[in-house]
């Protein structure tokens, strides 16, 4: 590649040990130069000012101005892709799941500490989401809305409200009510609003952010469960868990092992295990699974989630595959629509982070729905009771 089109990177780390480790990572890449480091975030806007970097990876811990104040500030005043770098502490997670909201694109999780000696042991990682992050307009580096309201303060609609959505929840009036939403298909066959519903999500890079989007509008009288898959490593995913229940009507909780469904709950599955479904009784729990290989490199993966859930045909299904890198949940998707009723929904590009995994879903041509993440949660409650 032309040196001219490398995407620049400025690398910001109190430590002088870690901005030189991160920038040998680069040397030689076709793809992107290291232009600038910086210690603190105070250096860091100053430095992103002057050289106009397309993409930045942030620690979150530093003296004089830390990493999420300066993200905070670098949004404000000159946005750019940012990837944060977290311990994996219980505060680091938190920390995190505040930075995505925030505009963070993504997060790398450093393997031990603040100064990681093992940090080549996530190079081949780091490096592929600044490659990825570099890529992203600045018009998506959003902030998103809701930020520190609390649970049950939000989304409550009037009885008039609520009278107009039981309404709407008729698949036939899904129908280019809005410009953002496209019906790629006429109608799904067989499709009784009635019968008992499962709703699976699956999603990726950018994630976080859309999951706030559609979760905190999901109204607590929704009749299904919700299992989500959002590529994250352990430690993470819990307070994701936290922060979407604070912030949603529904309850929303990091999956443990043999949870019974309930309507109205959110399960998602905790990083480095694949989530599947048993029979107990005449309800299901949920099954954690470890030993089963990450597939495509990832653990939990959509894909194993969609093929597990198809065998089961005591419910009907709405898959939602939202943005992110790859394309996690085809292959899921394929198996679901072979095996019983699936109303299939991906996310527009327009408003992905990455418009990766939903573009591989609607290449499938099995998908049913494409809507913009705004209206996903009111596309959802239409193909349920």
């Amino acid at each position: 590649m032309d040196p001219l089109h490398k995407s620049k990177l400025l690398i910001v780390d109190d430590s002088a040990f870690m901005r030189k480790l991160i920038s040998d990572f680069f040397v030689d890449n076709p793809k992107v130069e290291v232009v600038g480091t910086a210690r603190n975030g105070k250096d860091a806007i100053q430095k992103i000012q002057t050289l106009k970097p397309n993409v930045v990876t942030l620690d979150i811990e530093m003296p004089e101005l830390n990493g999420l104040d300066a993200l905070k500030e670098i949004m404000a005043t000159c946005p750019v892709p940012v990837i944060m770098l977290s311990s994996t502490t219980q505060q680091g997670a938190e920390n995190t799941i505040t930075a995505i909201e925030y505009g963070a694109v993504d997060f790398i999780a450093k393997p031990s500490g603040t100064i990681s000696l093992d940090l080549h042991k996530i190079q081949a990682e780091l490096v592929r989401k600044v490659e990825q992050a570099s890529l992203v307009p600045v018009s998506k580096l959003r902030k998103m809305p809701n930020n520190g309201t609390q649970k049950n303060t939000i989304l409550k609609a009037s009885t008039n409200e609520e009278s107009v959505l039981r309404q709407e929840k008729r698949v036939s009036s899904i129908a280019t009510t809005s410009k953002n939403i496209e019906v790629v298909k006429s109608s799904v066959a067989n499709w009784n609003t009635a019968s008992k519903k499962v709703v699976l999500i699956g999603t990726s890079t950018g994630g976080p952010r859309a999951l706030q989007e559609v979760i905190t509008k999901i109204p607590k009288s929704i009749q299904a469960p919700i299992l989500i898959v959002q590529h994250m490593p352990a430690g993470f995913t819990k307070s994701l868990a936290t922060r979407l229940n604070q912030l949603s009507e529904i309850t929303v909780k990091e999956a443990e092992q043999g949870d019974i469904l309930q309507n109205g709950v959110a399960y998602i599955a905790p990083g480095g295990y694949h989530m599947k479904l048993k029979k107990v009784g005449t309800t299901f729990g949920i099954l954690l699974d470890n030993q089963e290989p990450p597939r495509s490199g990832h653990r939990p993966s959509v894909d194993v989630m969609f093929e597990d859930v198809s065998q089961f045909k005591d419910f009907d299904k709405v898959a939602v595959i939202m943005t992110g890198m790859g394309q996690d949940g085809s292959n899921g998707l394929k198996a679901l629509k072979r095996t019983g009723n699936v109303v299939a929904i991906a996310e527009s590009a327009e408003t992905c982070i990455v418009y990766g995994m939903p573009k591989a879903a609607v290449e499938t041509q099995l998908v049913d729905t494409v809507a913009d993440v705004d209206d996903i949660a009111q596309v959802i409650m239409k193909y349920l009771p």
